[in-house]
C-alpha cells in the first residue's frame, strides 16, 4: 500500500484541504474517504474529521487506500448506432448520457449500454473500447473500438492528431474575429478540484475555431480539437471569455434554457484500423440546440 509524507508549509488548515494542496493528483472525496477510514494520521495521531484544523509545519502521513472495484455490465439501453464493423463503432451519444461507470454513476452509462449490444475486446472492464470521452451534457458522435488493433490504432492516431473532431458551440458574446486559435495549457482549478483550468504548469492544449455566425449576444462556433484535455472547449471559451451557453460549471448563471451546455460532437473522422480508409461521419445537434438556434436568428432579425 502506497504511503504519502509531507510536512504542511502554510496553515492552519482543514486537513482534507492540506491533502489536497499537497497532492493534488486525487478528488476531495476521495481524500475525505482516507480520513475517514482512519489512514491519515497528524503528528503521528489518527484523525477522522476531514474539517480538523491542522498547523503549518505539522507532518502528515497518508495511506492511499484502494478505489472500491467497480465493474461494468450488460444494459439493454437505447443506443444510436452511426456505423459498425468489426473493429469500430461510432454512436451519437445522446446529452444527458454518461459516457462511463464512475463512483456517482455505477450504471446506465454509454458503456453499459456498449457492452449489451456489441462484443468488445478489453482489458478495461469500465471503459472497454472508450479511446476518447465527451461530457455528460455534450451530445454527438464517439468511436469506439470493438478490437485490440482498433484500440491501439484509434488511440495513437488521438495522440498523433491525425483524427477529426468538431464541435458545435454556441457561446456568450458575439465575436469581431471569423476565426482563432487557443493555445494555453490546461490543469486542475486550484481553487476547485471540480473544475478545470488554464494553469501555467497544465498540459499543452490546442483549440481551434470558426465563427459560423453572430447573434445579438451569442454567437455559433465550430470548434476542432488538436488535443483532449477534461473540459478543454468549454475552459478554453471560458477563458477567452465567451464561456459555453447553458455551461453552469464554466459560464454564468444567466444563460440560454437547456439541458446542459450546448455543445455537440458535429462532425467525427478516423483512418479505419483494419484497411487504413479515412471514415468521416457527422450527425445533427439534438433538437433543443436547432430550436434554440431559430429562437437566435428569429430574435436578432427583429432587432436588425
Amino acid at each position: 500500500m502506497k504511503t504519502i509524507e509531507f510536512t504542511t508549509s502554510t496553515g492552519p488548515l482543514r486537513l482534507d484541504q492540506a491533502i489536497s494542496q499537497a497532492q493534488n493528483d486525487y478528488p476531495r472525496a476521495q481524500i475525505q474517504r482516507w480520513i475517514k477510514a482512519g489512514a491519515v494520521e497528524v503528528n503521528q495521531q489518527v484523525i477522522t474529521k476531514s474539517g480538523a484544523k491542522v498547523q503549518a509545519g505539522a507532518k502528515i502521513t497518508v495511506q492511499v487506500l484502494p478505489r472500491p472495484q467497480l465493474r461494468a455490465f450488460p444494459q439493454d439501453l437505447p443506443l444510436d448506432i452511426v456505423y459498425e464493423d468489426q473493429d469500430v463503432l461510432v454512436v451519437n451519444k445522446p446529452q444527458g448520457l454518461v459516457v462511463h461507470p464512475a463512483a456517482g454513476h455505477p450504471d446506465h452509462t454509454l458503456v453499459n449500454a456498449i457492452l449489451y449490444h456489441t462484443q468488445v475486446q478489453s482489458d478495461d472492464s469500465l471503459r472497454p473500447g472508450i479511446v476518447h470521452r465527451i461530457d455528460k451534457d455534450t451530445s454527438g458522435l464517439l468511436m469506439v473500438a470493438k478490437t485490440e488493433l482498433a484500440e491501439q490504432s484509434l488511440s495513437q492516431q488521438l495522440k498523433d492528431k491525425t483524427n477529426l473532431r468538431s464541435y458545435l458551440a454556441i457561446v456568450h458574446r458575439p465575436f469581431a474575429e471569423k476565426k482563432g486559435r487557443i493555445e494555453a495549457p490546461i490543469g486542475r482549478d486550484p481553487q476547485d478540484r471540480k473544475r478545470q483550468a488554464v494553469v501555467a504548469n497544465g498540459k499543452n492544449a490546442v483549440t481551434n475555431f470558426q465563427v459560423r455566425e453572430n447573434f445579438a449576444n451569442y454567437a455559433l462556433i465550430e470548434c476542432h480539437l488538436e488535443t483532449g484535455r477534461t473540459h478543454q472547449i468549454r475552459v478554453h471559451l471560458q477563458y477567452i471569455k465567451h464561456p459555453v451557453a447553458g455551461d453552469l460549471l464554466y459560464g454564468p448563471k444567466k444563460t440560454l434554457p437547456g439541458a446542459g451546455q450546448f455543445l455537440h460532437a458535429a462532425r467525427l473522422g478516423f483512418y479505419h484500423p483494419r484497411t487504413g480508409e479515412w471514415l468521416e461521419f457527422s450527425v445533427e445537434p439534438p433538437t433543443i440546440f436547432q430550436t434554440t438556434l431559430t429562437n437566435l436568428r428569429q430574435s436578432s432579425s427583429k432587432n436588425n
